[in-house]
This record gives C-alpha cells, sequence and structure tokens, in this order.
C-alpha cells in the first residue's frame, strides 16, 4: 500500500506575475540601486519587448487622461493610502483617500497599441525614486511616443496656475480662486481700469511694434499703495483674463530655495521663458528682491538670455523701500499704477442710503480719514445686519449716525490729548468742499468713494490717479498706440 503524502509549504506560490518573486527576493536584500537588475529582468522574461526606463515624474503613464491601464494581478498590487483633507464648504465629505503605488504591474492601451508598465518605489539616497518600466512588442517607438505625449499632457495647464514654491507646481486651488474675481469686487475710476487693461493687453497685441522700434518685448509694472487696497484682488482679475486668453499667469511665492535664491530665480525665468508670451506675478517684490539676491534678479530681469513675451507685474506696499535700480529704471518696470484706498463695500438692496443721508454723513465726516470713514460704514453693515437678525426694527441711517459720532469721539478726544508741543489746542480740522452726490446709483461704495475725496481735500473735479508718463522711447510707443484704429488691438 502506497503511503500518501501531502506537500504542506508556508510560501504561496505566485504565477500571476512573474517578476514579483525576484522583486520580493531582492526588496528584502541590501541594493543601492536595482534599476540594472530589474531591466535584465524584464528583458529576459519578455524578450519580444523593446523596454524604455524613465524615473521623469512629469512622465506619470497613469495620470495621462488618454491611457487606458488595469493592473496585471490586483491581488500583487502594492499601494500606499494618504488621505486628503477638503474644504468644509466643499461638501459633506470631510476628506478622501488616495493611492501611490508602491508596486504595481498593468497591462495599458493608448491609441491602439498595448503594453506592459511596471512600476516601482524604492529608497535612493536621502528621499525616494519612482521608476516607469515601459514595454512594448516591437520597436520602441511607440513607447517613446507615449512618454513624449504624457510629457506634453502635463507641462500643460488644465484649470491650473503654475505656481512656484522650492519648484514650479501646478494649483487647481489658486485657479478655482481667481475664477471669483472681476473688476466690480474693487472700487477703482473705470478710466484707471481701462487704463490698466490696456497696458497688460496692449502688451501681448503688440509683438510687431516692439520689433519695429528694435525694441524688446518686454514689460513691467509695479502696483503700489498701502495694504487692503486693491492690489490684490486686481492681480487676480488680470491673472483671470490672461489665463482665459492664453497667456500663462506665472505666481511666484518665493524666491527661497535649498539650492539657493539664484536657482530658484533662474529656475523662475528659464519656465517663464519656454511659457512666453506670459505674465510673471511677483507679490509683495519689496521682499522677493532683497540684498542678497538683487544682483542676479536685475541680470535675469535684464534679459541676457531673452525674455521677449514676458510681463512682468510686481506688487509692494512700500515703494519706497524698493532699490532704484526696480523701481526708477524704466527699461524693468516702466510704469507704476498707485491703488490708492480703494475700497469694496457694495450696494445692497436692503441697505437704504438716499442722496439725503449722503449729504448729512458728508457734513458729519468732515476731517475722517479714510480708514475712519472705512471703519464707519463696515461697523455699521455689521451691526445693522447684526441687529435685523435679532428682530430689532432699525434704519441703516440710525446705525450710521451712531458709529459716526462714537469715531468722532474717538477723534476729538485724541486731538485733546495730543495737543501741540506749545500748549496750544491743535489746529482746526479742515474743511473740505462738499463732494458731488451720486445722482443715479445709490450705491454705498461710490457714497464712500466721493467721502473719501472730500476728507482728502479733494474738490468736485477731482479725477482718476493716473502714473506719470514716462519720458522715453515707451512713452512714444504708448502714443503710437493710441493711434485711431489701434485700440482695437488692445483686446
Amino acid at each position: 500500500m502506497s503511503d500518501a503524502f501531502i506537500k504542506v509549504s508556508f510560501q504561496e506560490d505566485r504565477e500571476n506575475d512573474p517578476l514579483l518573486g525576484h522583486w520580493l527576493d531582492q526588496g528584502s536584500a541590501k541594493h543601492s540601486s536595482p534599476l540594472v537588475l530589474l531591466s535584465q529582468l524584464l528583458q529576459k522574461i519578455y524578450p519580444n519587448h523593446s523596454l524604455v526606463v524613465t524615473q521623469d515624474y512629469r512622465l506619470n503613464i497613469l495620470a495621462f487622461p488618454d491611457v487606458y491601464a488595469q493592473p496585471i494581478s490586483p491581488s500583487d498590487l502594492i499601494t500606499n493610502a494618504f488621505f486628503a483633507s477638503l474644504p468644509k464648504n466643499a461638501g459633506p465629505v470631510p476628506g478622501i483617500l488616495f493611492d501611490s503605488v508602491e508596486y504595481g504591474a498593468f497591462k495599458a492601451t493608448w491609441r491602439g497599441k498595448a503594453f506592459i508598465l511596471y512600476i516601482m518605489r524604492w529608497p535612493q539616497g536621502f528621499g525616494e525614486t519612482t521608476e516607469h518600466f515601459i514595454l512594448h512588442e516591437g520597436p520602441d517607438t511607440a513607447a517613446r511616443e507615449l512618454l513624449l505625449a504624457a510629457g506634453v499632457w502635463f507641462d500643460q495647464l488644465h484649470d491650473e496656475i503654475w505656481v512656484y514654491n522650492q519648484g514650479w507646481m501646478k494649483n487647481a486651488g489658486l485657479w478655482q480662486e481667481i475664477q471669483k474675481a472681476s473688476w466690480d469686487s474693487v472700487i477703482l475710476e473705470e478710466d484707471f481700469k481701462r487704463a490698466l487693461q490696456k497696458d497688460v493687453f496692449g502688451f501681448f497685441s503688440s509683438k510687431e511694434t516692439y520689433k519695429g522700434l528694435s525694441l524688446p518685448w518686454k514689460r513691467g509694472l509695479i502696483f503700489h499703495g498701502p495694504p487692503g487696497n486693491g492690489k490684490t484682488i486686481s492681480v487676480k482679475i488680470i491673472m483671470k483674463e490672461c489665463s482665459e486668453r492664453g497667456f500663462s499667469p506665472m505666481y511666484v511665492k518665493t524666491f527661497s530655495h535649498y539650492f539657493g535664491d539664484e536657482y530658484a530665480i533662474a529656475e523662475v525665468f528659464s519656465k517663464a521663458r519656454q511659457n512666453s508670451p506670459c505674465v510673471i506675478i511677483l507679490e509683495d517684490l519689496d521682499s522677493l528682491v532683497n540684498d542678497r539676491n538683487r544682483s542676479f534678479f536685475l541680470n535675469e530681469l535684464d534679459g541676457l538670455e531673452g525674455n521677449d513675451g514676458l510681463l512682468i507685474i510686481g506688487s509692494t506696499n512700500h515703494l519706497d523701500q524698493l532699490d532704484p535700480g526696480l523701481s526708477t529704471r524704466p527699461s524693468r518696470f516702466d510704469r507704476k499704477y498707485l491703488f490708492d484706498d480703494p475700497n469694496r463695500l457694495k450696494d445692497n438692496k436692503d441697505v437704504a442710503f438716499p442722496d439725503s443721508l449722503v449729504i448729512g454723513i458728508a457734513e458729519e465726516t468732515r476731517g475722517f480719514s479714510f480708514a475712519y470713514l472705512k471703519e464707519a460704514f463696515v461697523s455699521a453693515l455689521v451691526t445693522f445686519l447684526a441687529e435685523k437678525e435679532d428682530g430689532h426694527d432699525v434704519t441703516f441711517e440710525t446705525v450710521i449716525r451712531r458709529q459716526i459720532k462714537a469715531l468722532r469721539r474717538q477723534l476729538d478726544e485724541g486731538s485733546i490729548k495730543r495737543g501741540n508741543a506749545d500748549g496750544k489746542p491743535p489746529a482746526e480740522i479742515p474743511v473740505f468742499p462738499r463732494p458731488r452726490v451720486p445722482a443715479e446709483k445709490k450705491d454705498i461704495a461710490l457714497a464712500l468713494e466721493h467721502l473719501s475725496l472730500a476728507s482728502r481735500g479733494v474738490g468736485n473735479k477731482a479725477g482718476p490717479v493716473f502714473p506719470a508718463p514716462n519720458k522715453d522711447i515707451r512713452g512714444l510707443l504708448d502714443d503710437l498706440q493710441r493711434i485711431p484704429g489701434g485700440s482695437a488691438g488692445w483686446f
């Protein structure tokens, strides 16, 4: 009688994926670079296939929407799960999980061609590396075409904005944010808005004009003025409109980099030249450019490598703190826009604000700075809405007059305490001409703007603030742009 034997094994056979066993052995041993070993193994396993290897993160085949891929053996797929929180206003779901492939073998198709894709990650140096092994039955031309298409797609913007922060990254959140921006969100003179739009979009449509005058096709603008006065919202609007017209907006958060400021500045301008024509946003220019990196920044700005098609917009709250090489040299930043005391209060149908109230408030707020005027309106609006929600029957006129009295009391008490050095009482608050009353638009923001003009001693003939014209060839260029019939080229 023959004995029956049962084979007992603690190692499960894995026949679905012929490479996995080798990978497990290799991953369990000491190694510095398994790239050569894996390439040789794959060529032995798939002798009729060509092999292309890449560790370029931009050539992410699984993220390329034109590729359809599925695991060869789902049970052998090794992933690492991550949690990403979502904004509370995004919906009821607090966050999502996504998987990062540590080891995976996939069948992929692209444009009717079949591929085998292996993705593996392992430690290297102080970090990690992720390698993509693309196999195709036949020459490697198809695999290289696939990688080229994936790279081109990655380098394009898909409802995203290029943001530089220790390197260039695409930011979908910023793109979503700027979609909310509108010129209606900031109170500026209409002529000021038109001049700003002409400078921005007129630049992009004036390539031949610049070339005809033997000028490099580049320009720099500086937005300056106190904080909270509309510079940032204007930048958002420009980014939005440039994106819509195909001129890539590129936002620079910092020049700090672990390889140094010069490396970061070189990366910024290199990417900008690649995406030309485009607009580069340098917010808080006085903080970005410092004594350590100024010389290198100016060299890049002057464009030894050519900066054709680059519109650079810098913003600052402190124009006087900018190096004269930035603020006064026309060939670098040749136009400056002063954003002086704008506001964002909008008219509300629930807030009664008749013309007669404008006249009364104009008289009661004489001598108020713009900060005091804005505080009066903002505090009154918040208080008015709160009391309405509590069921109180109040009018906006009652609340605003109450706030003005409180602020007037603070202003008068501060004047008495300060006094003058000679012991005499402070000078009487000057009386300025009454501002114009908006006849048709009963807009709180517009009324506040008129009150602001009055408080600064500006009479009824006040006009928009424009940058002083430059007495150079660029001034001539601006004049040429105003030739009759040429305005259509701005937009």
